[in-house]
């Protein structure tokens, strides 16, 4: 191999361990991001930003006259008139931080995405067969700020509460996003994985679903039920379950619970034959990660169950959630490039 074609090589090389930092360190705002709004979210900050500003929204109330401005106008929201009528300013500064930090933190993953993305297209540094990827994450991550906004406008209006089914597309956006910037760094780290497919998928699949249940079930404070396990009430299925009919498991706080619980089991029993053939693959240390993900993570859902949702457990077990679809994500990373090589 001649020199030139060696310090091409290098070079390549080079770009794509920049990439792939880049995208793993926009994964890690993600993550950090999710975990900022399970506590936005368990605080009850949510509404308290009543506007929507994505330019001039990053700078905070710098003034007192800006600070009863801000606060005037949450006084005037059905939150304030119906839950919150007697919070001072002091109060609402303590809830407006949280969702001060949520929103600037969007922007600042934009941003972190957005810029390097433009840079390294320049440089022509984006490796081949990854442009349209990386364009359709940034398009998913701002439409993920629209997204965020119409979530709160639907507090906002006359009933105090966020519509569990846009928390719940929110919430699937951002792990969507972050599942998506893994599988994509990894790509990069120890070469291209064909698609999970198969048993994989649906594990993938089953893990998916219980994390949309589990935002339905905070998006009806449906934690604060039947606080025991395993039983709900005097059986394992709860006398409510079914009232509903067809909006039964969307609407139905009892019901939300019953089947976030059911479809956290499925998760365990499938992370565990994903843990078996992540280990006959020699892939031992993601197949140990994600069951140690799998096993916090159910120890977190029943300790914040039996504890009716403080904000602590709450927030660990949100974080929890992230973490296992990473390490789910890493072990299906494996296993299908493994599979392609064999």
């Amino acid at each position: 191999m001649s020199t030139m074609t060696m310090s091409s090589t290098q070079d390549q090389t080079g770009q794509h361990h920049a990439v792939m930092i880049w995208l793993f360190a926009v994964a890690a705002m993600v993550f950090l991001m999710v975990v900022v709004g399970g506590i936005t979210r368990l605080t009850g900050s949510g509404l308290s930003m009543v506007e929507w500003r994505p330019l001039i929204g990053i700078l905070p109330p710098l003034s007192d006259a800006e600070w009863m401005r801000v606060y005037t106008l949450y006084q005037a929201s059905p939150e304030f008139k119906h839950i919150n009528f007697d919070m001072d300013l002091a109060a609402f500064k303590t809830i407006f931080f949280w969702e001060y930090v949520h929103r600037v933190l969007g922007r600042l993953i934009g941003l972190a995405f957005g810029l390097p993305l433009l840079f390294f297209a320049i440089r022509k540094m984006i490796p081949q067969g990854y442009g349209l990827r990386l364009t359709l994450l940034l398009a998913l991550g701002g439409f993920q700020g629209v997204i965020g906004w119409w979530m709160v406008k639907s507090g906002l209006v006359d009933n105090p509460e966020v519509s569990q089914y846009r928390l719940a597309t929110h919430l699937s956006t951002a792990l969507l996003i972050l599942a998506l910037l893994v599988w994509t760094g990894l790509d990069l780290k120890d070469g291209r994985a064909p698609k999970p497919s198969g048993h994989v998928m649906g594990v993938i699949g089953i893990l998916a679903i219980t994390i949309v249940a589990g935002a339905f079930v905070a998006g009806m404070d449906a934690g604060k039920l039947y606080n025991e396990y395993p039983l709900m009430g005097d059986g394992f299925v709860p006398v409510e379950y079914g009232e509903l009919g067809a909006k039964d498991a969307f609407e139905n706080p009892a019901s939300a619970q019953f089947h976030h619980r059911i479809l956290a089991l499925l998760v365990v029993v499938g992370v565990l034959t994903i843990m078996r053939r992540a280990l006959k693959a020699g892939l031992a240390i993601r197949a140990y990660a994600m069951m140690a993900a799998v096993t916090a993570q159910f120890i977190l859902g029943v300790a914040t169950l039996l504890y009716m949702v403080p904000v602590s457990l709450g927030t660990l077990h949100q974080a929890g959630a992230a973490f296992l679809l990473i390490t789910l994500m890493w072990s299906a990373h494996g296993l299908s490039r493994h599979k392609a090589s064999s």
